[in-house]
Order: C-alpha cells, then structure tokens, then sequence
C-alpha cells in the first residue's frame, strides 16, 4: 500500500506543468517579477496570493493553489513576452492594465524594488499592448495607494 501512495505521489509531483492561459501567465509574471532579483519574499508570496484572489475571484486556498502553479509554470516557462501576448490575445485593455498594476504592486512588496524586477515589469507592458502613459498612470496608481 505505501508503495502505491509514494508512486502516486511521484506521479503526481512529476506532473507537467499545464499550457499557461490568461490567469497562470498572469500569476507566472508575477512570480517571475518577484523572483527576479534572486529573493523571494514572504512579503511578495503573500501580494501574489492577494492579487490573485482579488483579480480572479478566488478564495486564499485557491488563490495559494494558483499561484504553486504559477510557479512550477514559471520555472520552465517562456520569455517574459510571451506570457504578455497570451494575456493581450484574451484579455480587454481595460483588463491588462490591472495586470500590470499588479505586476508594479509585486514588485513594490517587499520594499525593495530592483533594477531587474524593473526591467520585467517594463518589459511586460510592451507585451501587454500597453503605452507608456498607461504604464506611467498604474504606476502611479500603485505608488499613490501605497503612500
């Protein structure tokens, strides 16, 4: 019997990752933003959970849930743009733009915004079909909600 519990477990935790939709490339970008800078703080696990939950309608289990996906999506994932063009081919712009509201929001978590979280989070708002003065008003948006 113990034999076949470890082989389901196995099994189970070997699993491949599913093909990211809107919500995982959402949640793996934010995990990546967070990632980043080599430090994965509790401060930016508990934004993800957060935003998650609220962006998608989700309890904290399922938002938790969600996000353990997001990360095993992430650590095999595609480049940054790519995660961006499935969220623009499914998502109206209204829609991307919280995206990257919560992309700034991650990456302001843990108080300590790096160089290279910057960059992702630059570099996703081309991905998302946003303009500059649209990625310049969310952020302002974070900043200001945070102040």
């Amino acid at each position: 019997m113990l034999s076949r519990l470890f082989s389901f477990q196995t099994a189970a935790h070997d699993a491949a990752p599913p093909e990211p939709d809107e919500k995982i490339a959402l949640g793996a970008l934010m995990v990546r933003v967070a990632k980043s800078d080599k430090v994965y703080k509790f401060e930016e696990i508990s934004a993800i959970d957060t935003l998650l939950g609220r962006i998608f309608d989700l309890n904290p289990v399922q938002a938790a849930k969600l996000r353990a996906t997001c990360e095993k999506v992430e650590a095999n994932a595609p480049p940054t743009d790519e995660f961006g063009d499935i969220i623009r081919r499914h998502v109206d712009n209204e829609h991307r733009i919280e995206a990257h509201e919560a992309l700034w929001r991650v990456m302001l978590a843990d108080g300590v915004p790096s160089d290279v979280e910057m960059d992702i989070v630059l570099r996703s708002r081309e991905a998302l079909g946003l303009t500059d003065a649209e990625c310049a008003d969310a952020r302002a948006r974070v900043v200001g909600a945070d102040a």
